[in-house]
């Protein structure tokens, strides 16, 4: 048996809309890299990009503990001597919700040409509101469960 290997027309790029309001971080980055990666598909390649758009909403309202936002720390570099800076992930949330959630999907692509096209098509919203009506993106429940939901 000859191995698949998706053509450009077999590709299909469907939107989904994730409401992070009570996720857990993690648990929220895991099924966003999943969507993104397209391992959802049976068309599914490693080295091909047959993932799908991810829109996420209510960023600022992840289920984070007090002590994870305390103890998460984050760090950059300015390229200079001495130019480390860190940031816990309390003070990064209040700052940019955002970024928390690209830098953890991040961290789950590959580290290659292609995870950097398949972040690409991740967006990420603080409100419940976003701009992309006109793609007709479809609400997607995650298939874990959040850690107050029994």
């Amino acid at each position: 048996m000859r191995t698949f290997h998706p053509k450009e027309a077999d590709i299909h790029h469907a939107w989904h809309v994730i409401d992070a309001e009570g996720i857990v971080l993690g648990r929220l980055a895991t099924e966003i890299a999943h969507l993104l990666r397209g391992k959802h598909k049976p068309i599914w390649a490693p080295n091909v990009d047959v993932g799908d758009h991810v829109i996420v909403v209510n960023a600022t309202k992840l289920d984070i503990s007090l002590r994870k936002s305390e103890d998460k720390l984050y760090y950059r570099h300015s390229g200079y001597p001495g130019g480390i800076r860190s940031e816990n992930l309390g003070h990064l949330m209040g700052r940019n919700p955002e970024r928390v959630i690209k830098l953890a999907v991040r961290g789950m692509l590959p580290k290659s040409r292609l995870g950097r096209a398949q972040l690409k098509k991740l967006r990420v919203y603080s409100g419940p509101t976003h701009p992309h009506a006109a793609q007709e993106p479809q609400p997607r429940a995650l298939t874990q469960p959040s850690r107050n939901a029994k």
